[in-house]
């Protein structure tokens, strides 16, 4: 019962039956509004039509009455209101017309206030139902009640059948517009079908495949052409994950072998080696792979978003800080305004700073100059150099992973040609930005993140 149940749920139906079944009940219901409003304005037509007649036989049968007080058969005007009679204050029948010929007085309430006709429907004998219009009038003769009546059998009689044939149209209506409310759904969800099949058929492996564009310009086509971005998207975020998988490859790769190949050497011939010399070379290349693995953590913690709480942080003395923390191959002049806060984590922003006055002090020349302002929301931290420099083409290649100009390789042969990119993405992380900026002389990186308020 409850997997029967469940199957009834709208929650378990699909999107083609949810629109179908929703549709067709609001359009069952607007029908069935709508036949009881066309029912009620057909009976009232019918009614305010006998009220309007019933009103010109009255008039016209008081003013008989008035001028003759007729005896015997009245002779009836109107072909529906054939039902005439005229009676008198003890409750005679003064005249009538032949359909009610040798009948008693109707037995229907006597109007109280002359002058002022009264309109009902009554049930007659052998009648049935009698649309009645009834006045009370006062003579020279006395009192006269006046009755005129128009038979409505056949309407009451057909009443059944017209309530029946509205009830049948409403419904074969609404099954029609269920139908067609259907077979538009499945028309409209059919490129949604096949979009679900061919993302169904991508593997990880195959980042070139894309959905089918349906060809009306609507809002399927709109979520095609998204789903499409955001393959390529997934593409090129793949073609990035291979390729830094690469290098990373290639990157541990080097010292492993450097490092296995002195052991094996050694090894053949134990007894000629300089064991603290293979140690000494063992422990840098140890430290090469040590520095590699944390900036890669760095990069992957970066990159996860792992949460780090942040603190007011001033820009100026942690770079005063950071210049002074060890002596270096040049000097460092620090031109730091006062004031100039963040919201940072501390030892994030000390490792971008101690990547930046490294690198400059590894291609400076005799100098490394670092200036702390603010720029509008913005604090900006430069670090330039009087080196050789950074050619236009190779500003933004030196932020990618493992990328190392000749120069740097030349300089600092043990460098993992992370720190740049590790900079950067902590400057991102901080909804700041990291660039090399254009210069006249030297290098020059240019650091900006948002002030903290005061």
């Amino acid at each position: 019962m409850r997997i029967f149940g469940d199957l009834l749920s709208p929650s378990c139906w699909s999107v083609r039956t949810r629109v179908t079944a929703a549709a067709t009940l609001l359009v069952g219901l607007l029908l069935v509004v709508g036949v009881l409003l066309f029912y009620q304005v057909v009976r009232e037509t019918v009614m305010n039509g006998l009220h309007d007649r019933g009103g010109l036989v009255m008039t016209d049968l008081v003013t008989i009455v008035q001028e003759t007080d007729p005896r015997g058969i009245l002779h009836v005007q109107d072909p529906d209101f054939t039902l005439l009679q005229v009676v008198d204050g003890q409750g005679g029948v003064l005249a009538s017309s032949e359909s009610l010929s040798g009948r008693g007085p109707l037995a229907v309430p006597e109007p109280k206030v002359p002058g002022r006709p009264e309109y009902r429907t009554v049930w007659v004998r052998g009648k049935a139902d009698v649309y009645l219009v009834s006045e009370r009038v006062n003579t020279r003769e006395g009192v006269r009640i006046l009755y005129a009546g128009a038979a409505i059998n056949e309407f009451t009689r057909y009443k059944g059948a017209f309530i029946s044939l509205l009830v049948a149209m409403a419904l074969i209506a609404t099954a029609g517009v269920g139908w067609i409310v259907s077979l538009s759904v499945r028309r409209a969800l059919r490129p949604v079908r096949v979009m679900s099949a061919q993302l169904a058929e991508i593997t990880g492996g195959e980042s070139d495949r894309r959905v089918t564009v349906p060809g009306p310009n609507d809002e399927v086509s709109d979520l095609a052409e998204s789903v499409n971005v955001t393959l390529d998207r997934l593409a090129e975020v793949l073609g990035r994950q291979r390729a830094f998988v690469a290098d990373v490859t290639h990157e541990l790769r080097s010292p492993l072998t450097g490092l296995r190949a002195q052991l094996e050497v050694a090894l053949e011939h134990p007894e000629d080696e300089d064991w603290p010399a293979v140690a000494r070379a063992a422990l840098g290349d140890a430290d090469r792979l040590q520095g590699i693995v944390s900036d890669l953590l760095i990069l992957a913690k970066l990159g996860a978003g792992v949460h780090v709480d942040r603190e007011r942080v001033d820009l100026g003395e942690l770079a005063r800080a950071e210049a002074s923390r060890r002596a270096r191959r040049v000097p460092v002049e620090v031109h730091a305004a006062a004031g100039v806060t963040v919201r940072a984590t501390p030892h994030h922003l000390a490792r971008v700073l101690t990547n930046l006055l490294d690198n400059a002090e590894r291609h400076a020349a005799s100098r490394v100059w670092v200036t702390v302002a603010e720029d509008g929301p913005d604090a900006v931290l430069e670090v330039r150099d009087d080196g050789s420099g950074i050619a236009p083409e190779d500003r933004e290649r030196i932020f990618w992973r493992f990328q190392r100009l000749p120069e740097g390789r030349a300089r600092d042969a043990a460098g993992t040609g992370l720190g740049l990119t590790i900079s950067r993405d902590i400057a991102r992380a901080h909804g700041g930005t990291l660039v090399a900026a254009e210069t006249d002389a030297g290098a020059r990186f240019v650091l900006r993140l948002p002030l903290h308020p005061r």
